[in-house]
């Protein structure tokens, strides 16, 4: 006889995530989790970035059980419908599902032979590694199916493409480093003034994606990962 799946629980989604995070490499006040209890079972689950009235209409429409929350701190009281739970990952979820050491985003961009760019309070903020050689502008038009557009662009000379850098933050050390370690493209959230000089000195090509358009890569895969994990849970996007 197959057994019966059991109902899903808020306690058991965050558990799962905080695994997947690796929360305990963050300080205690950083590595979120349940943010609203709620003591009813997930068969459906909303996903959004910040709260707001058009949030507020959304989740009564998907009649949502759980909402997952990057930034919640604005979420006033009655905002949502009695009973829904919220679940809430500020910092893990940038620094492992946006621009950074993204292990998803690597698989999806051919990188093989990964090593950290740069670390923050132990933790790697940037990923380096090869990939198949291509043409800058074919990779541009990769990185832009991938995140939906970019913001910026900066072009050198290069003809072929071997070697990528993404990170999480765009410093003039950060930049010269992937340089000196045979990055041939930056490609980060958003270029820094203190850094262009660098991209410009040491002729590094670089792609800035836009810091929301990345959070945004990352709630979709998020979603991606949570169907893998409970094939009954429904998980909705909340529509930018």
């Amino acid at each position: 006889m197959t057994p019966e799946c059991k109902s899903i629980v808020i306690e058991e989604i965050t558990a799962f995530l905080d695994r997947f995070f690796a929360v305990d490499r963050f300080p205690a006040s950083e590595r979120g989790g349940i943010y609203l209890p709620s003591p009813c079972s997930v068969r459906r689950l909303g996903l959004a970035l910040e709260p707001g009235i058009q949030l507020q209409k959304w989740a009564s429409t998907q009649s949502l059980d759980t909402l997952f929350l990057h930034r919640p701190w604005k979420l006033e009281a009655g905002l949502l419908p009695a009973d829904i739970g919220v679940i809430s990952y500020h910092l893990p979820f940038d620094e492992c599902l946006t621009m950074g050491y993204n292990t998803r985003l690597a698989q999806v961009l051919s990188m093989s032979d990964l090593e950290v760019l740069g670390e923050k309070e132990n933790r790697p903020i940037g990923m380096i590694g090869k990939i198949p050689t291509q043409s800058f502008g074919c990779l541009c038009n990769s990185v832009t199916q991938v995140f939906g557009g970019q913001e910026q662009v900066l072009a050198a000379i290069h003809t072929d493409v071997t070697q990528i850098a993404v990170v999480g933050a765009n410093t003039d050390a950060l930049v010269r480093e992937a340089a000196a370690r045979g990055a041939d493209v930056y490609i980060t959230g958003q270029f820094r003034q203190p850094a262009l000089e660098a991209m410009r000195e040491t002729k590094i090509e670089a792609i800035a994606i836009g810091h929301r358009r990345s959070e945004a890569w990352g709630l979709r895969t998020l979603a991606g990962l949570l169907q893998e994990r409970w094939s009954s849970l429904e998980v909705i996007v909340f529509p930018e």
